[in-house]
C-alpha cells in the first residue's frame, strides 16, 4: 500500500470479519483515517479511490488487548530491567514494544501497570505510528504490595482517595488496584488480599465520582470476593487462588455474569525453550483454565487481557495467541474474535470507535491469511496492519496498488 496521502483508499479482501460477523467479498473505503462505508460483493470502487487489494485475506478489526505492560521488555527480570533505565530509556522500550504489538496486528492496548505515568507521556510524545494507548497509571497498591516498585504506593482509605484523584488529575483512562499478591513481586502472596473491603469501596467510589472505570488485580478468591463487594468493573486474572489451589465459588461467579463485570483472563503464551512456570503456578494452571472455562458457560464476560510484557513467554503481541487459547476454554472461534475486537473495545472505553469494521470508526485493520472465524490460529499470519488509515506492517507478498 502506498504510505503517500489520498483523498480516498479502498480495500479490498476475500473476506471480512466485522468484529460481530463475517461477510464474503467485501469493499471497505477509508477517508481521513475513518471507514466511510464497508460494501460486500464484486463492487467497483470510487474513480477517485486508491485500490489496495488483500484478495486472499480475511480483513478484520485491529486486535484490542486489554491488559499490557509496555514498561516490563519481557526478559527474564523485567522489573530489574525497569528498574535500571531512567525515563528517557523507558519510553525507547515502550516504543519498541509498541512496535511489536502492531506487528502482531495489536492496533488498541490497555496499559494496566506503569511508572510514574510513562504509558501517558509515551502517547503524548509518539512521533511514529503507535497503538491506541489506554493508560492506568501506576497501579494502586499496599506498601510493599504487588508491584509498589511503578509508585502506586497508597496507605489507608484517605491515601487511597488521595491516589485516585491524583491518577484522574494526570490523565490516565482506568483505576487498577491491586487486591491480592502476584508472581512479580516477591513478599506479596497471590491467594491473600492486600487490602480491606472499606479500601476497596474507596478506591472505586472516588473513581466512580471522576467517570473513570476501576479494574482489579485480584488473584485471591477473598480479594474477588472483596472487588465485587467494592462495585469494580472489572477483575484481572480473577484466578480463585486459595492456599490450597483454587475454588471457583459459586456465588462469586453468578455475582460477575449479574453484574456483568469483566473478567480479564491471563491468556496467552508463547513457548520458549528452557522456560516453564514456577511450579506452583504450573499446579494450578489446569484448575484456572477450567475456572474460565466455568465463567464463560455462565455467560461471563470474558476477554484475553494477556499481561504482555512480564515474561519471555508474554512477549508483546502475544494477543493472536491468547485467542486462540481462549478457544480452549470453550469459545468458538467467532466468539474468541470478538472478545479480542468489538467486546475488547467497549471494555476499553472505545466502543464507538474501535473494534469493529462500520461507518464512522477508526481504520484500524488487520488483514490475515486464511479465515479465523473458522480456525483463530489465522491470526498469526498477518498480512497487513493497517493503523487510521495507514499501512505500518505488510509480510509475505504485498498488497496489489492500483489507481
Amino acid at each position: 500500500m502506498s504510505t503517500r496521502a489520498a483523498r480516498r483508499t479502498a480495500i479490498r479482501a476475500t473476506s471480512l470479519f466485522d468484529g460481530s460477523t463475517t461477510r464474503p467479498d467485501p469493499l471497505v473505503l477509508i477517508e481521513d483515517g475513518r471507514i466511510l462505508a464497508v460494501e460486500t460483493g464484486r463492487v467497483a470502487p470510487p474513480p477517485d479511490a486508491e485500490l489496495v487489494d488483500l484478495t486472499g485475506t480475511t480483513l478484520l478489526p485491529g486486535l484490542v488487548d486489554t491488559h499490557v505492560h509496555l514498561a516490563f521488555d519481557a526478559s527474564l527480570t523485567p522489573v530489574a530491567h525497569l528498574a535500571g533505565r531512567d525515563d528517557e530509556a523507558v519510553l525507547d522500550a515502550m516504543a519498541a514494544a509498541a512496535a511489536d504489538q502492531l506487528a502482531a496486528g495489536v492496533t488498541t492496548v490497555r496499559d494496566l501497570g506503569d511508572r510514574d505515568y510513562l504509558a501517558l507521556a509515551l502517547r503524548e510524545r509518539a512521533t511514529g505510528p503507535l497503538p491506541t494507548v489506554v493508560a492506568a497509571g501506576p497501579p494502586i497498591t499496599c506498601p510493599g504490595g504487588h508491584c509498589h516498585y511503578l509508585g502506586g504506593v497508597a496507605r489507608g482509605e484517605a491515601g487511597i482517595r488521595a491516589a485516585v484523584r491524583e491518577h484522574a488529575e494526570r490523565g490516565v483512562d482506568v483505576i487498577k488496584v491491586m487486591a491480592s499478591g502476584g508472581e512479580l513481586t516477591p513478599g506479596t502472596v497471590v491467594h491473600e488480599r492486600q487490602w480491606s473491603p472499606a479500601e476497596l469501596r474507596a478506591a472505586v467510589d472516588e473513581a466512580h465520582r471522576r467517570g473513570l472505570p476501576v479494574t482489579a488485580h485480584a488473584h485471591a478468591v477473598d480479594a474477588i470476593a472483596d472487588a465485587l463487594a467494592a462495585g469494580v468493573d472489572g477483575i484481572e486474572h480473577c484466578s480463585f487462588r486459595t492456599a490450597d489451589g483454587v475454588d471457583v465459588r459459586e456465588d462469586l461467579v453468578a455475582a460477575i455474569v449479574t453484574r456483568r463485570v469483566v473478567v480479564g483472563a491471563t491468556a496467552g503464551i508463547v513457548p520458549v525453550e528452557g522456560i516453564a512456570p514456577p511450579p506452583g503456578l504450573a499446579r494450578v494452571l489446569p484448575q484456572i483454565f477450567a475456572a474460565m472455562e466455568r465463567l464463560r458457560r455462565a455467560g461471563a464476560v470474558l476477554v484475553a487481557g494477556t499481561d504482555a510484557g512480564i515474561a519471555p513467554v508474554k512477549p508483546h503481541g502475544v494477543l493472536p495467541h491468547g485467542l486462540v487459547e481462549l478457544t480452549g476454554c470453550g469459545m468458538t472461534a467467532v466468539e474468541a474474535l470478538r472478545a479480542g475486537t468489538a467486546v475488547a473495545a467497549a471494555v476499553c472505553g472505545l466502543g464507538d470507535r474501535k473494534g469493529r469494521i462500520a461507518a464512522g470508526y477508526d481504520a484500524d485493520l488487520l488483514a490475515v491469511a486464511g479465515d479465523p472465524a473458522v480456525d483463530v490460529s489465522a491470526l498469526l499470519r498477518v498480512r497487513q496492519v493497517i493503523v487510521g488509515g495507514r499501512p505500518v506492517r505488510t509480510a509475505a507478498a504485498d498488497p496489489v496498488v492500483a489507481r
